[in-house]
């Protein structure tokens, strides 16, 4: 007969450890994924803008950004800090945007990056495409309601060559500096006041009166929008 002495309970001291360590990684977790879910917010209007400049439509735009913001939780230790947040995510935006159209390429053939990918064989780097959208009126009358005019100036910007529209989107929507222009887009302050010149100087050609006045209310970035791209990325996030 064993004695009561002999019988011994598991010792619970360190299972209690174990569950400690794993709440405490948990709730680790959920503090790094708030505090990026502020960042997220924070960037998501001009990151949106930069990945719809970069690759020309608004549903690619979200998956190039929610990609992105995956790809930059997932490395955030190789953030240094040097640059800031924002140019950081600019980055991986515009490298994820380059895989994006090289898949796009490969698919089919369409538009790619003038750095990356060779010039367009027809050199048209001074005129709109407008290959996947109707021809707009040169002229438009001043008494078009602000939605019609806005929608109008987005058509217009969206048929702009990518290096035009990617500098045109940061610098005259955004409100960007030349300088910080610059390092988005990784070329040179030269390259980004000569483009954005002919970026205004098409689009006037194109619109008349009606560029004027409503360049900072195109591809607003409204609330809905955001929530879903947060939420989006919160849900791969936590599933990996």
């Amino acid at each position: 007969m064993l004695s009561a002495m002999s019988v011994q309970a598991p010792a619970a001291q360190p299972v209690a450890a174990d569950l400690a360590v794993s709440a405490s990684a948990d709730a680790a977790q959920q503090d790094g994924l708030r505090a990026f879910e502020a960042e997220m917010r924070r960037h998501n209007q001009r990151l949106f803008r930069l990945a719809f400049a970069l690759v020309g439509d608004e549903a690619e735009a979200e998956d190039v950004l929610q990609d992105s913001y995956v790809r930059a939780y997932e490395h955030l230790a190789t953030f240094a800090g040097r640059s800031g947040i924002g140019l950081w995510l600019a980055r991986i935006v515009r490298n994820q945007a380059i895989d994006h159209l090289r898949v796009r390429q490969a698919r089919q053939a369409a538009i790619a990056l003038e750095a990356e990918l060779p010039p367009r064989p027809d050199g048209a780097d001074g005129y709109l495409e407008r290959a996947a959208a109707p021809s707009l009126q040169a002229s438009v009358e001043l008494d078009r309601s602000r939605e019609e005019v806005r929608a109008m100036l987005q058509q217009a910007i969206a048929m702009l060559a990518p290096h035009f529209r990617a500098v045109f989107m940061l610098r005259e929507v955004e409100g960007m500096s030349v300088e910080d222009t610059a390092a988005y887009l990784g070329i040179p302050v030269a390259t980004v006041k000569s483009r954005d010149h002919r970026a205004r100087i098409l689009l006037k050609q194109e619109l008349g009166p009606a560029f004027e006045g409503h360049v900072g209310d195109v591809f607003e970035f409204q609330r809905e929008r955001c929530d879903r791209i947060v939420a989006r990325v919160r849900d791969l996030l936590t599933a990996s």
